[in-house]
């Protein structure tokens, strides 16, 4: 930075000198100090901007795309001309001979055939009479001593035909048991037993059932 310089005027009085000789020392001091620092300042040198140059740099090109080519028209093929078949000869049949219409009648149709009368109601099927219910209590049949004696058991099948009241009037012998003896005492207990009369729906009816007897040493 540059200091201008102040005009400065020396006194000449000698009179001022001489009574004040640590003032002029002290102004010529400042002067030589003034002077030399005027000499070496100097101004620093201003640096000039410095410019940045920046190249936009663009794309090359992209190379046009080549057209297709059109590929050339087929070139026409020769129409060949084709002889129709001549039509064969298609052999004539006969016309049938007419049938004679069909004769409507006008008769009226014949009545139809009444209903059959109901017929009876199917029978009600029978349950058999039983000779085993708990109420009845029939006795056993009583085992022959002499049967006992000579070891005799097996068992006696008869057959009994039951009234309706329950009681049979018939015992047949179905199958022996193999001892006459065992045979005739199984007969001669069934025929005092009572049943249980066989049932056709609500009404009870007679009825034959098959009776199984067993004579056992073990019972």
């Amino acid at each position: 930075m540059l200091v201008p310089a102040m005009p400065y005027s020396c006194p000449t009085d000698s009179g001022w000198l001489s009574r004040s000789p640590w003032v002029g020392a002290a102004v010529l001091l400042h002067g030589a100090a003034l002077a030399w620092a005027l000499g070496t300042a100097q101004p620093s040198p201003i640096e000039a901007p410095q410019v940045m140059s920046i190249a936009l740099v663009t794309p090359a090109p992209e190379p046009a795309a080549k057209p297709t080519p059109t590929p050339p028209p087929p070139k026409p093929q020769p129409v060949i001309k084709q002889q129709a078949p001549a039509p064969k000869a298609v052999k004539s049949e006969p016309a049938p001979a007419p049938t004679p219409a069909s004769i409507t009648s006008s008769a009226p149709p014949p009545p139809a055939p009444a209903a059959a009368p109901p017929g009876p109601a199917a029978p009600a099927p029978v349950v058999e009479a039983k000779f085993d219910a708990d109420y009845l209590q029939n006795p056993k049949p009583t085992y022959p001593p002499a049967s006992k004696r000579l070891g005799e058991q097996g068992k006696v099948w008869l057959r009994a035909h039951v009234l309706p009241n329950g009681t049979t009037d018939n015992v047949e012998l179905k199958q022996t048991s193999g001892s006459p003896r065992l045979d005739a005492a199984a007969l001669e207990a069934v025929k005092r037993w009572r049943f249980v009369p066989a049932r056709q729906g609500s009404e009870a009816v007679a009825s034959w059932v098959v009776i199984p007897v067993s004579f056992s040493l073990e019972s």
